[in-house]
């Protein structure tokens, strides 16, 4: 029998947490730190990928992702030690997708060539505007020019590079927004990642916004208006949005997302690195040690793994629906119901084609780009029956 992970795929994230300074925007578990013993993280890493590859042997291993942190911090013998590793451990895809992120400062951008060498072969770079002053509010350090630099470089080494861009930033209007999207098409090569500025609890902007300090937000009408012109002008250049903040020329998308989204298995390695694995037929929700020296310690010791949940088939297709919503093929109905039990509420379904939010079929189900607006209130609605 087909386990349902099998309609996703397998895909393998490593987490590396450092960075060398944290953005005031970033809820993500990254931590600057000084000195780094780069082996005894090399060796860490191969014991937790061998206590999970004990649990999860011969499967076809479709992605790897480095994410972070700033992986491209990493050094490169870093990186090759624990691919070399990984492909000991697992058969896999033919071309497979193997994604590094990285800062476009100088000392990363030296390293592409070593990643590319490794066996990396799609960068993920983390541009997030494209003038200086913008990037000094987002706390980046690197300045526009050297993000150019270092996107040339990445894209002379590499076929596949994406970068990302954050909007709605304090004082960017419309207009100014437009101008740096075209900007951005004219140098993309066949992938975006365009995040709307969200403000979260317990980072420096939270702080900023909780005492009325972070000024010239724009509305939300504004910010509306940019998330139109962002599907607007990409359409034109043939970048859709396969998903909510993600647009690739077709055959371009990030398969490794894609595996979140279609909700396949993917073991998490690193700390705070979260996964859903399944075994002997049961889905797990896992995670790891969330400090760096600890998940080291632990790892070391013979598992750095802290949270080990089963998903019950009904949380299962809530996960599904939540994660398939999000793309533009949206979700198979019948492998909806064998998770749930059943199907959606038609009345519901019919109402919400009725009013241009979704697209629905006998097979399918999918969110149409007035209803990514609101999607959390269609997910819920659905979810709901």
């Amino acid at each position: 029998m087909t386990e349902d992970w099998q309609n996703g795929g397998f895909g393998l994230y490593i987490h590396w947490p450092f960075c060398q300074a944290k953005c005031p925007y970033c809820d993500f578990n990254s931590h600057v730190v000084r000195d780094i013993d780069q082996s005894r993280w090399v060796r860490a890493y191969i014991r937790e990928l061998d206590r999970v590859a004990a649990e999860l042997p011969n499967r076809i291993l479709n992605t790897i992702f480095f994410g972070g942190g700033t992986p491209s911090l990493m050094a490169p013998e870093t990186v090759a030690a624990i691919l070399d590793h990984v492909k000991q451990l697992w058969p896999m895809a033919n071309a497979p997708e193997i994604t590094l992120e990285a800062n476009p400062g100088s000392v990363e951008a030296g390293k592409f060539r070593g990643f590319r060498d490794a066996g990396v072969n799609r960068i993920s770079m983390g541009i997030q505007a494209l003038n200086d002053r913008d990037l000094q509010r987002l706390g980046r350090i690197h300045s526009a020019a050297e993000a150019m630099a270092a996107f040339d470089l990445a894209r002379s080494l590499f076929d596949r590079v994406s970068f990302d861009l954050i909007y709605a930033r304090q004082d960017q209007t419309v207009q100014a927004w437009e101008a740096e999207l075209k900007q951005a098409l004219t140098l993309a090569i066949d992938h975006l990642s365009l995040y709307q500025l969200t403000i979260e609890d317990g980072t420096a902007f939270g702080d900023r916004y909780a005492l009325g300090k972070l000024r010239g937000l724009p509305d939300d009408d504004s910010a509306a208006d940019m998330y139109d012109v962002t599907q607007n002008l990409c359409a034109q250049a043939g970048m859709l949005n396969y998903e909510v903040s993600n647009h690739a020329h077709p055959g371009a998308e990030s398969r490794h997302n894609l595996i979140y989204w279609r909700y396949g298995d993917y073991a998490g390695i690193g700390p705070g690195a979260h996964g859903r694995i399944t075994v002997d037929g049961t889905r797990y929700a896992t995670e790891c040690t969330r400090m760096p020296g600890a998940w080291l310690h632990a790892a070391e010791r013979g598992g750095a793994e802290t949270v080990r949940e089963p998903v019950s088939p009904k949380d299962q297709a809530r996960e599904y629906l939540l994660m398939g919503m999000r793309v533009r093929d949206g979700i198979d109905r019948a492998r909806y119901q064998r998770m749930s039990g059943q199907d959606f509420n038609p009345q519901t379904v019919e109402h919400l084609v009725d009013l241009g939010m979704i697209n629905a079929t006998l097979d399918r189900l999918s969110v149409t780009n007035q209803g990514l607006m609101i999607l959390n209130t269609i997910i819920t609605e659905l979810a709901a029956d």
